[in-house]
């Protein structure tokens, strides 16, 4: 698959002056609350009505969905409303049943993308329609995964297309659900510039009070669109409450949002630019050059111990080394969360260097 300025065309057709919003709740519940979402949202920045009628659950006995019963909720709430329809869809029958139903968009998630054969299939249940699909980042931060998702597609025929980044799993306790791993998206989007990016900001924080900075962020880097989980009764939604907003808070987060230009023509704007991409250019040369030179120390501290037999990994110095450059990274207004994923990433390639000095 090759970029190609047909990809965005199904996002051009829908004529928006400000990004593309899918909003609606976690799981479609009821009837009742299908309908009633789907009112609230229906004089809004809302362009598709999303709503979970399978939900996959990392462990059994909790809620998986309504099923699909809930597909003809949709059918009426997109009579009256007039908006389109989007669902999850795991497998080949999700996609039959779909459209049966005449759901307008798919998307597959981060479960699925992460399975080849899954995504396989739901490709080869879709050629010859004419539906919008988007593919989730798998839950491991893996482009080449994200990417094989939509080439599968690419390759039935499908040619309405999508990503939506919804961050990605870690062991590590953060102030994210799922951390968002900009570089990854930003990776895929300057490979494929004109396959849209959807941003979740609903997984991605876990947090409803978190949405609105993530949106920001989203179109601060150039983002299509967002997907937001929206409920009428957020804290006794069935899944994922936390994370839901009610219609009325999603009003005033799309609000406040501002969309940026993405170029400025201005020759002093482009100057100024100029200016500081140099700077910054020169700051990455002296980073790399002296991340030479740190490896080359762990080099020789490998040669010694090795010469004493000294065993690679030394804990206690490893923890001092982290809390110390916390500490300096506060000063520097850096957050906890990058200097522990930038120091962590230099003591591995650090290990590797003196496990190749040892073992040598």
């Amino acid at each position: 698959m090759e970029n190609d300025k047909s990809l965005r065309r199904w996002l051009d057709d829908f004529k928006l002056s400000r990004p593309l919003v899918i909003a609606g709740p976690c799981s479609a519940e009821t009837e009742e609350q299908v309908l009633d979402i789907a009112r609230q949202l229906k004089d809004s920045e809302v362009s598709i009505y999303r709503a979970g009628i399978w939900k996959p659950r990392t462990r059994p006995g909790g809620f998986e969905g309504v099923g699909a019963i809930g597909l003809g909720w949709l059918q009426k709430a997109k009579a009256e409303t007039g908006l389109l329809m989007a669902v999850e869809v795991a497998n080949a029958t999700h996609v039959k049943l779909a459209l049966e139903h005449d759901i307008d968009v798919l998307w597959i998630g981060a479960r699925t993308t992460v399975n080849p054969f899954a995504v396989q299939e739901i490709a080869d249940a879709l050629a010859g329609t004419d539906k919008i699909v988007l593919v989730k980042n798998p839950v491991n931060p893996d482009l080449a995964l994200w990417l094989g998702g939509v080439e599968r597609l690419y390759n039935a025929g499908i040619r309405k297309l999508g990503v939506i980044h919804r961050g990605f799993s870690t062991y590590e306790k953060t102030k994210y659900r799922n951390i968002p791993e900009w570089q990854l998206a930003i990776e895929l989007h300057g490979r494929f510039p004109d396959l849209p990016i959807i941003c979740d900001p609903s997984h991605i924080t876990g947090r409803r009070d978190m949405i609105q900075q993530v949106s920001q962020q989203a179109l601060d880097l150039n983002y299509d669109g967002l997907m937001i989980e929206t409920h009428n009764n957020p804290d006794k939604a069935w899944s994922d409450a936390a994370q839901q907003v009610t219609p009325q808070r999603l009003k005033e987060i799309l609000e406040s949002l501002v969309v940026r230009e993405r170029i400025d023509d201005s020759h002093e704007f482009n100057g100024y630019l100029r200016e500081m991409r140099f700077r910054i250019d020169g700051l990455d040369t002296k980073i790399i050059e002296l991340l030479g030179k740190r490896m080359r120390i762990a080099d020789e501290i490998g040669s010694l111990k090795k010469e004493n037999n000294v065993a690679v990994l030394q804990n206690m110095r490893w923890k001092e080394v982290l809390e110390k450059m916390k500490e300096e990274g506060l000063t520097e207004n850096l957050s906890e969360e990058f200097i522990l994923r930038l120091f962590r990433a230099i003591h591995q390639e650090s290990i590797m260097h003196q496990e190749k000095i040892i073992n040598d």
